[in-house]
């Protein structure tokens, strides 16, 4: 969050930067330091390569329906453990909640240049509109170890 706030404060067009190239840096740095696969997605993706797949899309509704409830974000989480292909697969995943620094390129009203920029590098964007304190997404981590019989 800092390189993206030092980079906001360069310009919107500086953070696209940060967010298209740091944030799988560190999903890529977290994932070998954890020995596991970390990574970011939302039911309203910017970048199609990061849509949820079916069971991180029913925890994301799960979380938008607690929230909606009157949750507070701060106490959500998911975990599931599953065998997959002969192989235990521990699944997490921690909501990402929309914060004031996020609408400079996720809200309603983008800078023209900025909007355009966002249009060019992701024509599939479905990531704006968002208001403070909205479900932007979530975090998740997935686990694989071997099932020993």
């Amino acid at each position: 969050m800092r390189e993206l706030s030092a980079a906001l404060a360069v310009s919107p067009l500086e953070a696209i930067s940060v967010c298209s190239a740091r944030a799988p840096a560190i999903a890529a740095e977290q994932s070998a330091r954890l020995g596991a696969k970390v990574g970011r997605t939302a039911l309203r993706v910017r970048n199609p390569a990061n849509a949820p797949a079916p069971w991180q899309r029913e925890a994301l509704e799960d979380f938008a329906r607690q929230l909606e409830a009157g949750a507070d974000a701060a106490g959500l989480e998911y975990a599931l453990e599953v065998v997959v292909d002969g192989a235990t697969e521990r699944r997490w995943m921690k909501p990402i909640m929309t914060a004031p620094l996020c609408l400079t390129c996720h809200g309603d009203a983008l800078d023209p240049e900025l909007a355009a920029v966002i249009a060019e590098r992701y024509p599939a964007d479905r990531a704006t509109g968002f208001t403070p304190g909205e479900l932007r997404g979530a975090f998740y981590v997935v686990w694989h170890e071997t099932v020993r019989e």
